[in-house]
């Protein structure tokens, strides 16, 4: 059954930042409820306050809700209209379907001097005679009743026939009162009943087991063993069948509609939804982990994520960057990035996003950023390759022919063999014999020899304007 908690209530409250000491509308229906609590120590300044649908038994714990204003706590199990004197601005009050039989308790409603529209309808006490007649009288504060607009006729005429209603309206909550403890105590001997038959059972599946203890040979043992798993899948048949007849015969068994009877069928309700789920959760197989890298450590491209991506290779800043279509709402917190020479994996909630990159890169040097209007994530991964710049030439190495190669160390040796000096000279020079040599005049360049003209070329006629070849 569901508690009034903190985290309920924080949950429920986003619309507020989560935030519940300044909480001033709270919608907690559908939580089967049991009990109402915490709630007036928790938000003070509640003026709207959401419990329909729930189980609540009891009116308790909201005097203390000073501007509360609406409250709703329609399908429930209220038996008494009580404890909401403190909700001095209470406006709107909602109970309808509930279990009330004691309609004398809106009495305690005349405190409420803000009230204005009161739902009854659906409750035991709404089908007393002169129901509607007692509590315009009683509550002169309403103007609406179960949706219908109180006027000022009616107001009077129920004044006029009060004394005779409300005797009436006592005789038929005296006849209530003693057929709601006679259900009290047939559910309670049911309970009993129920809680006995359970102790009563012998043992887990309901089945008496004898000679637990009996020795056996290796043979019977062997064959035993071959047939339990057909004993098991009988016996999950039979379970199965005992199970879906129980359960065929406890909806088709009469029962009142009281309080007792909505809390038995809620609780066979959740028996047969936690049956269910164990069921499935033994038919269900763990999914294997998705493989990321192969035995023989090839990396798998991985796009579980189902996102858009793109890869780029910025040559100009020697790097490769990748743009990941991240959701764009999702929390950041939810996004782990994995940066590695040869790969870069991401994981979105739990999910791989894995690329096998195209060259060696830095995970040192590797930078992530978020986008805050697209919420693109951008990966900038530098390259291990040393930075090329335009105007630096790397030396290049020139060869030679194969047949050059082989004769230039002769060459050389040849070379050397002739500069080599005759050991029977003197090393070095005598510089006594130095002597200054005259200086010489320069020459002069000779002119160039006039060309003749041989006997072949006779007819020759050398013009003078015709400059000479070269």
């Amino acid at each position: 059954m569901g508690l009034i908690t903190e985290d309920l209530i924080r949950r429920n409250a986003e619309h507020n930042d989560c935030v519940i000491f300044s909480l001033e509308e709270l919608s907690l229906h559908q939580q089967e409820i049991e009990r109402l609590e915490h709630i007036d120590k928790w938000c003070r300044d509640l003026r709207i306050l959401y419990l329909q649908n729930n189980l609540i038994g009891k009116i308790e714990n909201v005097s203390k809700l000073k501007k509360l204003e609406y409250l709703n706590l329609a399908l429930n199990n209220i038996e008494r209209i009580e404890n909401l004197e403190g909700c001095e601005w209470l406006t709107k009050l909602d109970l309808t379907v509930n279990f009330i039989g004691e309609l004398s308790s809106i009495k305690t409603l005349k405190h409420n001097i803000h009230l204005k529209e009161l739902f009854l309808m659906g409750n035991p006490c709404a089908d007393f005679d002169g129901y509607r007649q007692f509590v315009v009288v009683t509550l002169q504060q309403l103007k609406w009743l179960d949706g219908k607009e109180i006027e000022r006729s009616e107001r009077i005429q129920a004044l006029q026939n009060y004394p005779a209603v409300e005797q009436q309206i006592r005789e038929q909550e005296n006849a209530y009162c003693l057929r709601r403890a006679k259900e009290k105590e047939e559910a309670q001997r049911k309970l009993e009943e129920e809680n006995e038959d359970k102790k009563s059972c012998p043992g887990f599946d309901g089945r008496w087991h004898t000679d637990t203890h009996a020795p056996c040979s290796s043979s019977t043992e062997n064959k035993e063993h071959l047939q339990v798993p057909e004993t098991q899948e009988e016996d999950h048949s039979t379970k199965k069948s005992d199970e879906s007849a129980d359960d065929m015969a406890f909806w088709n068994k009469p029962s009142l509609f009281t309080p007792e009877s909505r809390l038995e069928t809620l609780r066979h309700m959740e028996k047969q939804r936690k049956a269910q789920e164990k069921l499935s959760g033994n038919k269900k197989k763990v999914k294997p982990p998705r493989t990321l890298v192969t035995e023989d450590g090839k990396v798998l491209n991985v796009n579980e994520a189902k996102l858009d991506f793109s890869l780029k290779d910025d040559e100009k800043h020697n790097q490769l960057i990748l743009d990941l279509a991240v959701y764009r709402y999702m929390d950041t917190s939810l996004i782990e990035v994995d940066v590695q020479p040869t790969y870069v994996r991401v994981m979105v909630k739990g999910k791989p996003f894995q690329l096998a990159l195209s060259a060696e890169v830095k995970p040192d040097s590797s930078s992530a950023k978020r986008s805050q209007t697209t919420g693109h994530l951008l990966i900038c991964m530098p390259k291990v390759e040393e930075v090329i710049r335009g105007g630096q030439r790397a030396p290049m190495c020139v060869t030679s022919p194969p047949d050059s190669s082989r004769e230039q160390p002769n060459h050389r040796r040849k070379q050397m063999e002739r500069l080599e000096v005759d050991p029977s000279k003197h090393s070095c020079p005598d510089v006594t014999t130095i002597v200054q040599e005259k200086k010489h005049n320069p020459k002069r360049m000779e002119s160039r020899p006039q060309i003749v003209p041989s006997e072949e070329d006779l007819d020759f006629n050398d013009n003078p304007e015709v400059p000479p070849l070269i």
